[in-house]
């Protein structure tokens, strides 16, 4: 015989953002169930940033969020992202005497270690009860059944049953499935009438084939590169691997193209137009391998040289042949064949509809009480810290409507 126990709100999912949403309900008084079927909370936030966790980007406001954040609707994640800041997230890192530091690009990481956060996370649900309020925890505990009736959503988990007028979605999207990563939210929120825009793996590495399989034997090398899809450029670190394209740049720009579309890649960004001329009246014995290789690593410079095919000291070779060398260099042309697929994806492109929900209290608008946040939305950010952001953000605009 299953037992049922009553709350004010369910949430499935103990992520950043199912966390962020319990905490702010439980500390308005409410008593929230939290259910995973991980053994703990926070596994994505365990891992992330090398287990240093990105936890934030001074960039990720709601001023950058048409910019930075991709979704079919790209305005709907300036609400949350205003009321909840990135200032808001850090003072409560600070809060707890959290030491940090700044990368690059705004990307802020813990000192130590990741589990800090988490810890955080769970000290402030454990807060709850100061307000009256209580946020219990079931961990490996698959969800079997979610139902709906009479203004009462009811979840069976573990022969356990537990019903509640609020249901928040927060259990992610099916990227890096050996976490556990799986498309639950969206079977779950077709369940309940709600629209899903095409999921793809996003923020991951690119495979290649073909002619531009040579890179291969350059595993491991890196270069700092402006990288190129449609109109969307980004100016980081690329690596190339064993199976294609890695690193920032290529995570970055992967969000942003569709099978079939070429990249192009600038392995000179730093040089300026008619860098190769100047090189060669400077030092007109040298080569164009020469010359590439006091910038990029003497590995690259081969490949790029031999491709480019030009052999011979610069004093021969005439600047028009200069001036194509530079062209190819700067615009660097791959077609991938694929991604390495959510195995490898951060993260998760589109997801459950904004178009049914309310961007303030991520709230659907025909399903009294069921909310929608974080990674299962379709609201997508950059590398380095927005969707982290995002989930905070979007788990206290519902916790604290709950």
């Amino acid at each position: 015989m299953a037992s049922s126990n009553q709350y004010d709100a369910i949430i499935l999912g103990a992520g950043g953002a199912g966390l962020m949403c319990a905490l702010t309900a439980g500390q308005r008084g409410k008593r929230v169930l939290v259910i995973d079927h991980a053994s703990g909370p926070g596994k994505k936030i365990l891992i992330s940033g090398g287990g240093r966790c990105n936890f934030t980007n001074v960039n990720a406001t709601s001023g950058n969020a048409q910019e930075r954040y991709l979704s079919a609707n790209p305005h709907f994640a300036k609400s949350a992202l205003g009321r909840y800041t990135p200032t808001d997230f850090i003072d409560l890192v600070a809060a707890y005497g959290i030491a940090f530091h700044e990368k690059t690009l705004g990307q802020l990481f813990c000192d130590g270690s990741a589990r800090q956060i988490v810890e955080m996370l769970m000290a402030e649900c454990d807060k709850s009860t100061a307000s009256g309020g209580h946020v219990d925890f079931a961990f490996h505990a698959p969800i079997s059944d979610v139902s709906h009736a009479d203004g009462q959503y009811t979840v069976l988990y573990n022969g356990l049953t537990a019903s509640a007028p609020a249901l928040v979605i927060a259990t992610g999207g099916p990227s890096i499935p050996k976490m556990g990563a799986t498309a639950f939210a969206y079977d779950l929120a077709r369940q309940f009438g709600l629209k899903v825009v095409e999921p793809r793996p996003a923020l991951v590495p690119f495979t290649l084939g073909g002619d531009d399989v040579l890179f291969r034997e350059l595993s491991g090398v890196s270069a700092d590169v402006e990288v190129k899809c449609g109109k969307t450029r980004f100016r980081e670190a690329a690596l190339l691997t064993h199976k294609g394209l890695s690193g920032p740049a290529i995570l970055q720009i992967s969000s942003y193209w569709r099978h079939g579309e070429p990249v192009g890649i600038d392995f000179l960004p730093d040089q300026p137009q008619g860098w190769l001329r100047q090189f060669k009246r400077e030092k007109p014995r040298s080569t164009v391998k020469s010359a590439l290789g006091s910038t990029l690593s003497a590995r690259l410079a081969d490949i790029l040289a031999d491709q480019i095919g030009e052999t011979c000291n610069l004093a021969d070779v005439p600047d028009r042949r200069l001036e194509e060398a530079e062209r190819r260099l700067s615009e660097w042309q791959f077609t991938p064949n694929g991604t390495e697929g959510y195995a490898k994806a951060e993260v998760t492109l589109g997801g459950i509809s904004t178009d049914g929900l309310s961007q303030k209290s991520m709230e659907a608008r025909t399903v009294p009480g069921l909310y929608c946040i974080g990674e299962a939305v379709d609201v997508t950010g950059w590398l380095g810290g927005y969707n982290f952001q995002w989930a905070w953000a979007s788990g206290v605009a519902a916790g604290s409507t709950l």
